[in-house]
């Protein structure tokens, strides 16, 4: 399962590696629009993420720095937090 998560961590930073690379240099016309598009699909759907999942990250010690990475990568790495012992 770590695999998977790290896979898609790292498509995950390709794919805004392509968006930043078509802000700086645009690509063909349809294809700019759908990049920029996607882009923007994506971040909102990682802001609706890091808004869901943020009563999660208060136990965290760098809570900051996970609400950076559920912005970059999303969903892979709420999956990787380990979920907290439960208290009995």
């Amino acid at each position: 399962m770590k695999a998977v998560l790290m896979l898609g961590k790292a498509l995950t930073v390709l794919f805004w590696g392509v968006v930043l690379f078509n802000q700086l240099l645009p690509q063909a016309m349809p294809f700019a629009l759908l990049i920029k598009a996607a882009g923007v699909l994506l971040f909102g759907l990682h802001v609706l993420e890091m808004l869901a999942f943020n009563g999660s990250l208060r136990e965290r010690s760098h809570r900051w720095f996970d609400r950076l990475q559920i912005l970059l990568t999303g969903i892979f790495h709420v999956m990787s937090i380990p979920r907290p012992l439960s208290r009995s």
